[in-house]
């Protein structure tokens, strides 16, 4: 697989694959898929303020393995250094280094301009497979939200972790 910006060529795939998690896990506690216009509008938007906006693809043939972007973690400007991610891989080839490889993409390419902190928000504490990927990433677990959304009949816990991006805390931004 390749790596690289997410380009309006990749909406609808994006939206597809978004959408599939929307209506059948606790990933996202999103309800209602986006169209492909919202999608559109959420990328463009990212990368209009230097957001990493990523996807992952078949080197032959180019189909869309997996997309994730870090987005902003709270809109108030003293959060401005700090960042959400969210990743979300192609249900075939899930545990194959795909997230792996995008998570270490956007801690990469939000390092590199200047953030200083990267939160991870998963939905549901049992989602072993996405709280294993960040421990692997380097982010420790910072809080648990329980019951903080209701989502598929039940009620849905929110895992917290945090990493450190270049200096973190140690000096203050520029």
């Amino acid at each position: 697989f390749a790596l690289r910006t997410a380009e309006a060529r990749d909406v609808s795939a994006i939206v597809a694959l978004y959408g599939h998690y929307v209506r059948t896990s606790l990933a996202t506690f999103d309800l209602v898929p986006p169209t492909e216009e919202e999608m559109a509008r959420r990328r463009g938007d990212m990368l209009a303020a230097g957001l990493p906006f990523l996807v992952a693809t078949e080197v032959s043939g180019g189909r869309l393995l997996g997309f994730a972007y870090a987005g902003p973690f709270r809109p108030r400007p003293a959060y401005r250094f700090t960042l959400e991610d969210s990743i979300y891989v192609a249900p075939a080839v899930t545990r194959c280094g795909i997230g792996r490889a995008l998570l270490a993409r956007l801690i990469e390419d939000a390092t590199q301009a200047g953030f200083r902190q990267m939160i991870a928000m998963i939905g549901d504490s049992g989602n072993a497979a996405s709280i294993g990927l960040h421990e692997q990433a380097g982010f420790a677990r910072a809080g648990l939200l329980p019951a903080a959304g209701f989502k598929l009949g039940r009620w849905i816990d929110c895992v917290m972790m945090q990493r450190t991006l270049g200096a973190g805390a140690a000096t203050p931004p520029v």
